[in-house]
């Protein structure tokens, strides 16, 4: 190593607490903190408490370290995030993830999660549709290994294995979301889904088969004509912060129980 390392700051987790009603936001594949920041903002102004963790493996230099790691890490990460506001006294819960993030979200939905008040996701691919998720990952990819000042033949090295990792990463995802997909019957809170129109991501019509999965509960859909994939921080970013606001409103917060 020579002595030029750049100093990078990562993105850490967020804490802020507010009022008495707890949010968890939980961030995409490959991303981190930093996706649900804008979020976070808005609703620890509107008096919400508001965690959004770092998934293991993420919020680093080195790309690999998020293929060492499997959905059993991040569920475990998930349940982790609900033990952490239980333990600083938030019983009831908001629960929302963004892409990858939802897919967790709806899993703990699905588990019935004690002191889950209701969630949903943004751009999530709850079932199976086509995506460019792989390629994605090895742009994110280049882009962290040149940031960190890896040499070219070194990035180009990595590179190869990294896409090799990322495409068996994307088969754990999936059959987990499947496996998910299977149990929204299951659900019993209501549950916010956010779909952008142009996500350039995952196809976006997948949505509405989670929509009609979903008909034992009560579901609002909102669509989003001129976002991309990251919802969180496009265009459209503040008509869905006010759109969560309003749902998280309607939800039955017990606030008299002492």
């Amino acid at each position: 190593m020579n002595g030029t390392v750049k100093k990078i700051s990562l993105p850490k987790p967020l804490f802020t607490q507010s009022g008495t009603r707890a949010v968890l936001l939980l961030h995409a594949y490959s991303g981190s903190s930093n996706d649900v920041r804008m979020l976070s903002r808005y609703l620890e102004k509107e008096n919400y408490t508001v965690y959004s963790p770092n998934f293991s493996g993420h919020a680093t230099t080195s790309p690999e370290s998020i293929l060492e790691k499997t959905t059993k890490d991040w569920w475990q990460d998930t349940l982790d995030a609900f033990q952490f506001l239980k333990e600083k006294g938030y019983h009831e819960i908001a629960v929302f993830g963004l892409s990858m993030g939802g897919i967790f979200t709806m899993v703990a939905l699905t588990s019935q999660l004690e002191g889950i008040v209701g969630g949903g996701f943004f751009c999530s691919p709850i079932f199976p549709v086509k995506n460019n998720v792989p390629e994605n990952f090895v742009l994110y990819s280049e882009g962290v290994l040149k940031m960190a000042g890896v040499s070219e033949q070194e990035r180009a090295q990595r590179i190869v294995k990294i896409k090799e990792g990322s495409y068996n990463q994307l088969k754990d995802i999936e059959s987990f979301a499947e496996q998910t997909a299977s149990k929204l019957g299951q659900v019993k809170v209501p549950v916010f889904m956010g779909q952008a129109g142009k996500d350039e991501m995952i196809d976006p019509m997948g949505v509405y088969k989670t929509a009609l999965a979903l008909a034992q509960t009560r579901f609002t859909l909102n669509w989003y004509p001129d976002s991309g994939h990251v919802l969180t921080v496009g265009p459209d970013h503040k008509q869905l912060e006010q759109d969560v606001v309003a749902f998280l409103d309607t939800l039955s917060w017990n606030e008299e129980k002492e």
